[in-house]
């Protein structure tokens, strides 16, 4: 006895494929647009280092 595997047109892949693309992206732009929505804090001052005042070398 032998087993065939029945398999479907290429036109059915295609669109599975397209819509599976449309699927991820349409995740992916969620995710950005709900982070987006978050208020991530934040520091409320300017962060300065002061550099001291040395002779650098400089590498070519």
């Amino acid at each position: 006895m032998q087993f065939n595997k029945i398999t479907s047109s290429g036109k059915t892949n295609i669109a599975v494929l397209v819509v599976k693309s449309i699927i991820g992206l349409a995740v992916i732009l969620g995710l950005v647009f709900f982070l987006n929505k978050i208020d991530f804090p934040a520091p409320k001052k300017e962060i300065e280092k002061i550099i001291q005042n040395e002779n650098f070398k400089i590498v070519k």
